[in-house]
């Protein structure tokens, strides 16, 4: 392979990602893709084996296309799992993202490269403390020479930090800092003027969540709140709350409550729904990381796993994020840990009772004024620690170092 080979392979990178979360696979993965490409100059290509989902969340893609260019980054349909490739098709970069299986053709050519190959795992983001012990730890391949490394995102300085990319502040800035045109925004999800002025919620969850308790203790509550929920998510409560179906458009008052069902939107408006809300319940990891960045008060609906495994993830962010150890929590972080954990059916909760969720409300309601400057302080605390696109191509660099 010549010099001038070796220079262009360094600035490529092969993304491969297997969608397993509906969105949040594709979509850190195309958050990612992005970022590299347009701030570093990295050509990607993404590799993906369902576009069915790329494309709720990204309406220019092709959905039947082999093979495609979107914002700079070369977009590849993964159907294939036993494809030969040669040494001049591998990245200089090669990210597995959780762990998939990429195909062992590709690895095989990349075995054959010189030099070889950046070969990466892009973990699941985590806030346990062993995440920091096995960030960048190489793992050996049995048979071939190369060199796989694990990298993890997360809440240290010790691990490869959380996805921002470097104009996100900015556009988060000037869309809060213009009334109208955060108004002009919600009508355009179909609100309308009482609906704008009540306290709005952002619902995104997994469909094992207690909704219909919620959306009870929310139409008998004291104050009009307005809940936004994606199209398809939680069927089974929007069915009983709207006695029958509905889709994107749909909305209803019941009591205090009057609930909108908008359409899936593409990411950079996702964002303004995250800056635009009061309060944003969000699910996964992807969603998780936007409503850090936008500040807000916000409630996380963890993956489940088996055996309940999420349950201890879901505890070790609430401790890193309170930053105190639950005896001297404050009453707002107190009341945000115990609703996290009743929301996510974690012991001894019983997010099944309607009973304790009125309960659960009222005090989680009454303490967001102290958990909106608490969402704001935790996010320029996470900006110390780099972003993920940079901390990455940084180790890229020097591998080991």
């Amino acid at each position: 392979m010549s010099d001038k080979t070796n220079k262009t392979q360094a600035r490529t990178l092969a993304l491969f990602c297997r969608v397993v979360d509906n969105y949040g696979d594709i979509g850190i993965c195309w958050r990612l893709a992005r970022q590299l490409q347009h701030e570093h100059g990295v050509a990607v290509t993404l590799w993906v084996d369902d576009l069915a989902s790329f494309k709720r969340i990204c309406p220019a893609l092709a959905q039947g296309a082999a093979a495609q260019m979107l914002e700079g980054v070369a977009v590849r349909h993964w159907r294939d799992q036993h494809g030969v490739f040669a040494p001049h098709e591998v990245a200089g970069i090669v990210i597995e993202f959780f762990a998939c299986d990429i195909p062992p053709g590709y690895i095989a050519a990349m075995a054959q490269c010189t030099p070889r190959p950046v070969w990466l795992n892009l973990e699941g983001l985590s806030a346990e403390e062993w995440v920091e012990g096995c960030h960048t730890l190489p793992s050996p391949h049995p048979r071939l020479p190369l060199t796989k490394h694990f990298f993890f995102p997360g809440f240290t300085g010790k691990t490869g930090g959380l996805l921002r990319e470097a104009g996100l502040d900015a556009r988060r800035e000037r869309f809060q800092s213009e009334p109208a045109g955060v108004a002009a925004f919600l009508a355009g999800l179909g609100l309308d003027a009482a609906e704008r002025a009540a306290t709005k919620v952002s619902l995104f969850c997994y469909p094992d969540a207690p909704v219909a308790a919620l959306f009870g203790a929310w139409r008998d509550g004291a104050r009009a709140l307005t809940c936004l929920v994606p199209e398809g998510v939680a069927p089974a409560a929007l069915h009983d709350f709207f006695e029958g179906g509905a889709g994107a458009g749909a909305a209803r008052t019941r009591g205090a409550l009057t609930v909108r069902v908008i359409p899936f939107v593409s990411q950079p408006d996702y964002d303004k729904l995250l800056w635009a809300c009061d309060l944003n319940f969000v699910r996964g990891e992807d969603s998780f990381v936007r409503a850090q960045w936008a500040g807000r008060p916000f409630i996380w609906h963890i993956y489940p796993q088996d055996e309940n495994l999420h349950h201890k993830k879901l505890r070790a962010f609430l401790g890193r994020y309170a930053g105190a150890t639950p005896a001297v929590l404050s009453p707002g972080l107190a009341a945000l840990s115990d609703f996290s954990l009743c929301w996510n059916g974690a012991p001894p909760a019983r997010p099944d009772a309607p009973a304790a969720w009125p309960l659960l409300w009222k005090r989680f309601d009454a303490e967001m004024a102290e958990l909106a400057p608490h969402a704001r302080a935790w996010r320029r605390q996470m900006r110390e620690n780099g972003d993920l696109a940079g901390n990455l191509l940084a180790f890229a660099a020097a591998p080991g170092s």
